[in-house]
């Protein structure tokens, strides 16, 4: 299915997709993208559970091994770093070998490291294991965004989005909580045996979703597959690049947005503070709900997380608010007071969409003066300075899990619309800087509660989340100058006339 101008100068046919074509994933019927986003979705969830669902056996696994509390912390914070080396590796390769592969080979190596961990018996191999399976568990990190991109139109990717980090940020606390009805009655071991069996069920739905169907989406392989069966020719853009330009262009551009581009920075220091805040809370619910505190078992620890997932379920429920007030801006918002807004986008529906990505951070500006303010709360809520019942600070926690939520969409949204083909890159600089700190903030974030007290120590984290706190307003109103000054975001914005 090509047109006529799909030739090159020597007359040869050129493989690519055509208006409506059946093969390109983005004219898939409704069912067969959300089928796929819902079966990665589940993949995206195990990832978190394999980081946090180590944490209520934490105790058990430092008193078999005779190691003290930070040193135990090592087996959070490897896995962690794993999560921000191996995308590094991984998502350059989909270029080669499809999503599908990326998908289906790490992830299942994963598994195995996964059983390696239960059976080990020596703290080295452990910890070795652990950042290992954090490496190859990576894969929803390298490869969802891009799913999502081949999947849908820039301007209809905001609800699979939803889906991708409600999964990557509710995972945590929902492994914890889990994790913890186990953690009750069984040791470190069975915890990792029951991980074990919760992600080989996920990569066997996973297999099944995307290999007897043939759901690969990488555009670039498909047309290369196509190109091979209709002997067709490549457009340069659709061909492969070698492993060594691939590695060193994903490597170093990486770096450099993380050095150069002010939009990335931003979003570097949001991300890492939140992640890092929210492994932290692994370390500090022990602590404010746990024996020395409010005096919880293990299992009523995990209960108190289920304030964070219910605070980040909400994201996505008020999101559809931001959903709608984006597609008005993008659409050009030409309605008459008359007009109800629905006969107003479909009067603009032949228009082409603006490009504002501006208009994605209106819930951020919300989400960054609540932050501050349910960690201020959690913080003097805590005992032991006031004895005030426990669901007091579990509310708080609610209001943090939504304000969490909505600031990562909020810069993950309004990263992918800012520099577009150059996104991946802009994304794996601010996943890398995000899981860094999410690996380094466990290692002193027990000590600090400890030697702080509960209220300092949560005053801190409060204070840093008001310094952070303009940045949704400063993408807002200076976002097209800075898009103005990059080289890779700048290219893009003629889209907004």
């Amino acid at each position: 299915m090509t047109s006529e101008s799909d030739t090159t100068p020597e007359g040869q046919t050129i493989a690519t997709f055509a208006e409506g074509d059946p093969e390109n994933p983005r004219t898939w019927p409704a069912w067969r993208k959300w089928t796929i986003v819902a079966s990665i979705g589940l993949i995206d969830l195990t990832v978190s559970f394999g980081a946090s669902g180590y944490s209520p056996v934490s105790a058990d696994f430092c008193q078999e091994f005779g190691i003290g509390h930070e040193t135990g912390q090592l087996g959070l914070s490897l896995y962690v770093l794993g999560l921000a080396l191996g995308p590094m590796f991984i998502a350059p390769l989909s270029e080669y070998y499809g999503r599908t592969a990326l998908y289906l080979i790490p992830y299942g190596i994963f598994l195995i490291f996964l059983a390696g961990t239960a059976l080990v018996h020596s703290l080295i191999g452990f910890m070795i294991l652990r950042l290992l399976s954090g490496t190859f568990a990576s894969v929803t990190i390298a490869n969802f965004g891009g799913t999502i991109a081949d999947l849908f139109e820039r301007d209809h990717v905001g609800p699979a989005m939803n889906i991708f980090l409600w999964a990557a940020v509710g995972g945590s606390p929902i492994g914890f909580f889990l994790m913890s009805l186990v953690a009750e009655d069984h040791g470190w071991r069975t915890v990792f045996w029951s991980l074990l069996g919760i992600c080989a069920f996920c990569w066997l739905q996973l297999l099944v979703v995307l290999v007897p169907f043939h759901n690969e989406t990488r555009h670039s392989v498909l047309i290369r597959r196509r190109a091979r069966r209709e002997n067709k020719v490549i457009a340069a853009d659709a061909q492969a690049r070698s492993l060594n330009q691939l590695f060193t262009v994903t490597i170093w551009r990486a770096f450099r947005f993380l050095s150069t581009e002010t939009i990335v920075i931003f979003g570097a220091l949001y991300n890492g503070f939140l992640y890092g805040l929210s492994f932290m809370f692994n370390s500090a619910f022990g602590l404010v709900f746990g024996r020395e505190g409010y005096g919880f078992d293990t299992l009523g620890v995990g209960y108190c997380f289920l304030g964070l997932v219910v605070g980040i379920s909400l994201g996505p429920v008020v999101g559809i608010w931001q959903e709608r007030y984006y597609q008005r801006r993008i659409h050009g918002d030409y309605k008459s007071s008359e007009d109800s807004e629905h006969t107003a986008l479909l009067h603009n529906g032949a228009r082409k969409p603006k490009h504002i990505p501006e208009a994605r951070v209106q819930l951020g500006k919300v989400a960054a003066i609540l932050l501050p303010v349910s960690l201020f709360w959690f913080a003097w809520t805590s005992p032991p300075e006031y004895n005030v019942h426990y669901m007091v600070p579990v509310t708080a926690t609610v209001l943090f899990g939504f304000s969490f939520f909505t600031l990562i969409f909020m810069v993950a949204i309004y990263t992918e619309e800012s520099y577009m083909v150059y996104s991946a890159s802009a994304l794996a600089g601010i996943g890398l800087a995000r899981n860094v700190a999410g690996a380094v903030f466990p290692l002193f974030g027990g000590r600090m509660f400890s030697e702080l007290g509960y209220n300092w120590a949560g005053t801190i984290v409060a204070c840093l989340a008001c310094l952070l706190a303009p940045i949704p307003f400063v993408l807002e109103c200076y976002g097209p100058k800075l898009r103005a000054r990059s080289p890779f975001a700048f290219e893009h914005m003629d889209d907004e006339d």
